[in-house]
């Protein structure tokens, strides 16, 4: 067992940074069996960290040091401490400049931190903590400094070597060699340094900005991957124009840009100029991608642009300020996402993330503030209540100024903290300032975990014609935080009248022009609101359009959310309404015999939807996707995965026998003519058409396996060949799935983002992905355990989507999955911490569930030499 535990840091502890580095001049000389780097610091004194002789720390990680200088001096090692994770030097000027050289093995580097290789080419990632494994710095976000790069490699293997800001400089060297230098005009923090060499095809645009200036526009990408870059710089444009138009921000560099890499930890990041992109974020064509590919894509080369301002140009003062940068820029991008697309259908996409994942999280070992107070490893930080959570409190804030007084207040954060490391008090003082609102209660949501649970009661005064609410908030006990105080919480609502008619909502009696939806704003820990002037008791729509992060429990009836289906004029709750019906039909069903009923009205509620094709198509199609087995097993006391797989099973089969002409009919008016678009209207069609042929297909249907093989050979795009290969995969036609796996694979061998795409498929199937076929796909010749791409389309889906299957009674997928995390943490810590997480949950499931998951957590526990970032997360899970 491991004995030695990662030290826990606190926010409580921070001080400011005793040196400051005003400049830093660093030359990579590239080589195939390493890399040495010759950093040249300009360091000062801080003027506010006090009085007295301050020992200078630089932090190292993995480091060969080759050399020391102080002021053109070389140290001998008396005069300095090397720790390897620390570089000390007891006494220093008050100025002076520091000469580091260190030696590196990018091409052994499977932690992907730093400096490392992929597919032959170098690149970095600095976020959070990945400077200090190229060189000895303060590798902290306050400390803001001005970089220029001189990168040295092979011209013949290394053609294009990019770095953060402009080409300053370049030539040719010796021996074949080139150089190029690249200078940043604007402070920045360490983590946002960036370098990439290797030999790439280079595709360039340009965009004239609000002022007139031309932005040199460029993509990096392997020679293969040429023609997939059209739609992320169609993205990256529209980006830059939509946060101009909304948020008066102009990019503020000559050059923006893009390189796709293949090995990456993280979806991408927003280097200063320099974005470095996992490949499958950023690539993609009609063949090769789906529609949700392209949305994800528009969406994450959004949020890495508009990192420019919110994250690079106002950074974070420290990592526990991560939602600062974070959340903001997640709030930016949905709000973008929706401008571009069905606001309807990205906020429901949205929520059913939060409230599937973020919930879990909220109500795991793993709960933290969206502000933590702790941790032991920042990169199990990166987490959804940080991002997604984060957004949400952001866009609280929107709801209760308004979009006037918001922009107001991001303008006013912009220009207060233009080239600072600043803190989640300091955005929300902002907003404070520029409305004139008091946020000081609102501020909880930095400071408590946990998501909070309203309890509504209603009753209805036929005599005064008075309609009472009562809403009562409770935030659960989280590990380190009980008794919490009530938060602020905006509440959206409307009342429907018997015939569907919106009420107006007079909150005193004889009120004029009343509006039909309001914003409640809850501040107590019970409140009562009274709306008057109604004729009868109305239906209450509540919580519109997920106006916070919290559990609503109200006793709706299912004759309830049935009339809200049909009649609530908020998309978002229409399908909230048909999402929580479905959820208490399956819940009813759980445990029950295979013969008990399904409540024939939910077949009525969705043939209406299937053949109605007046409705908005986009919001059917989502309406139409029954709740996923992760949120019923969230909503579940004690979880029984395979009893809710089955419960599930039965809904979708019965549904799908008793609307199977409905389906076909839905299926051939949803055929589409002309030319492929990623348009709201299509991307509809196209789910539609898919959700029909997969639910046809868990019947055996054999009108739908021939649409589905047909569908297969003849699509022109990959949102239908996926499909009609993930329906087939999912049917109980064993040679079709074997044929239609085979002929995809043969067609798709030589793309990596395509394969991972196959590999998922697969790994998430309850009939293709049990175990020894999941054992088989790590055997294949595509897997490759260094990938962290390949590792999540395998592993990672196995265990976070194929639950049944994950959650099998016998405790073996528990075995496999601790298996894998014990393996990939000797290699890549960050990927295996990431994993671990569907056994963190082990407390939430029936008995004879958790004790095996909680075994499996022991094992991994035991392993000896434990990352600091597994035994965080692992120990979390068994002590909270």
């Amino acid at each position: 067992m491991r004995t030695n535990q990662p030290q826990t840091i606190y926010l409580s502890d921070y001080k400011v940074p005793p040196y400051l580095v005003d400049h830093v001049d660093l030359r990579f000389e590239l080589f195939e069996n390493g890399a040495r780097v010759h950093s040249i610091l300009a360091v000062r004194r801080n003027p506010e960290a006090g009085a007295g002789d301050i020992p200078l720390e630089l932090d190292g990680d993995s480091l060969v040091l080759e050399s020391v200088g102080l002021d053109g001096v070389t140290l001998n090692e008396a005069a300095f401490e090397n720790r390897g994770d620390k570089l000390i030097i007891a006494s220093v000027p008050e100025r002076f400049e520091l000469a580091v050289v260190t030696w590196l093995e990018p091409q052994n580097n499977t932690r992907l931190e730093g400096l490392y290789k992929s597919s032959g080419m170098f690149c970095t990632q600095c976020e959070a903590e990945g400077f200090r494994c190229i060189t000895y710095f303060p590798d902290r976000p306050d400390v803001m400094s001005r970089f220029r790069t001189r990168i040295e490699a092979d011209k013949r293997s290394y053609p294009v070597l990019l770095s953060n800001g402009n080409d300053v400089d370049r030539g040719d060297l010796d021996d074949g060699r080139h150089f190029v230098s690249w200078e940043g005009p604007f402070p920045k923090p360490c983590y946002l340094f960036a370098l990439v060499a290797g030999d790439l095809v280079e595709k360039r645009d340009t965009f004239t900005t609000c002022s007139g200036r031309d932005i040199d526009l460029r993509m990096y990408v392997e020679p293969r991957n040429s023609e997939k870059c059209d739609h992320a710089m169609d993205s990256l444009k529209r980006s830059m124009r939509w946060d101009e138009e909304v948020y008066g921000r102009e990019y503020d560099l000559d050059i923006f840009m893009i390189v796709a890499v293949d090995d990456f930890n993280m979806g991408a990041m927003e280097n200063k100029g320099l974005n470095i992109f996992n490949s499958s974020c950023v690539l993609a064509s009609q063949d090769t991608a789906t529609d949700l590919a392209f949305q994800r894509i528009e969406a994450i080369v959004a949020h890495e642009y508009f990192h420019n301002w919110s994250g690079n140009r106002v950074t974070c003062r420290d990592w526990f300020q991560l939602s600062l940068k974070e959340g903001f820029t997640v709030f930016r991008d949905s709000q973008f996402s929706s401008d571009m697309g069905s606001p309807t259908v990205k906020r429901i996409e949205d929520v059913a993330l939060l409230r599937t994942a973020q919930f879990a999280e909220d109500g795991g070992p793993m709960a933290h503030p969206i502000r933590p107070a702790s941790y032991m490893e920042i990169s199990n930080f990166y987490t959804l209540t940080i991002y997604e959570k984060g957004a949400e409190v952001v866009r609280m804030i929107h709801t209760l100024l308004g979009p006037d007084l918001f922009r107001k207040g991001s303008d006013l954060y912009f220009e207060r903290h233009d080239g600072q490391a600043v803190t989640t008090d300091d955005f929300v003082k902002a907003m404070e300032d520029a409305s004139g609102r008091d946020l000081s209660q609102f501020r909880l949501w930095y400071e408590q975990a946990g998501t909070p649970v309203l309890t509504v009661a209603d009753e209805f005064d036929a005599e005064q014609g008075i309609y009472r609410l009562t809403i009562k908030q409770t935030i659960p006990d989280t590990p380190g935080q009980t008794d919490k105080k009530p938060q602020h919480i905006p509440f959206a609502l409307g009342l429907l009248g018997g015939k569907g008619e919106s009420q107006p909502l007079r909150l005193q009696a004889g009120e004029q022009d009343a509006p039909t939806e309001r914003v409640l704003e809850l501040t107590g820990e019970t409140q009562v609101f009274e709306f008057h002037g109604l004729d009868g008791c109305p239906v209450p729509s509540l919580l519109r359009q997920f106006s916070a992060p919290v559990r609503v429990r109200y006793p709706w009836t299912r004759e309830q959310l049935l009339f809200l289906m049909s009649h609530d004029p908020d998309g978002f709750n229409r399908w909230d309404a048909g999402e929580r019906l479905a959820v208490d039909v399956i819940q009813s069903l759980v445990g029950t015999p295979k013969d008990a009923p399904v409540d024939s009205r939910l077949v009525t509620a969705y043939r209406h939807l299937v053949s109605d094709s007046s409705l908005d198509q986009a919001l059917v199609a989502k309406m139409l996707q029954l709740p996923s087995e992760a949120y019923l097993i969230e909503l579940a006391e004690s979880a029984d995965a395979p009893a809710i797989h089955d419960a599930r099973e039965r809904v979708l089969k019965h549904l799908a026998i008793a609307l199977r002409d409905d389906l076909i009919a839905c299926y051939r008016r949803s055929v589409e003519a002309g030319a492929y678009q990623v348009t709201p209207d299509q991307i509809a069609r196209r789910s539609l058409r898919n959700t029909a042929l997969a639910w046809l297909l868990q019947i055996n249907d054999e009108e739908g396996r021939e649409l589905a093989l047909r569908q297969f050979r003849e699509a022109d795009n990959m949102t239908d060949r996926i499909g009609a290969l993930r329906a087939l995969v999912n049917s109980d036609y064993e040679d079709d799935r074997a044929q239609v796996l085979e002929q995809f694979y043969e067609r798709f061998k030589e793309d990596p983002q395509v394969v991972e795409q196959w590999f998922s498929v697969q790994a998430t199937s309850d009939r293709a992905g049990q175990l020894p076929q999941i054992q088989q796909l790590l055997q294949h010749e595509a897997f490759d355990w260094k990938n962290p791409n390949k590792v999540r389309s395998v592993v990672g889906a196995f265990a976070g989507q194929n639950l049944a299957a994950f959650h099998s009674p016998d405790g073996s997928g528990y075995d496999f999955l601790a298996d894998q995390v014990c393996r990939l943490d000797d290699s890549n810590p960050q990927i295996a911490a990431r994993l671990v997480t569907p056994l963190t949950r082990w407390k939430r499931f029936a008995p004879a569930h958790s004790q095996r998951m909680k075994t499996a957590l022991e094992r991994i526990r035991d392993k000896a030499g434990l990352s600091r970032d597994v035994y965080e997360v692992v120990h979390k899970s068994l002590v909270g």
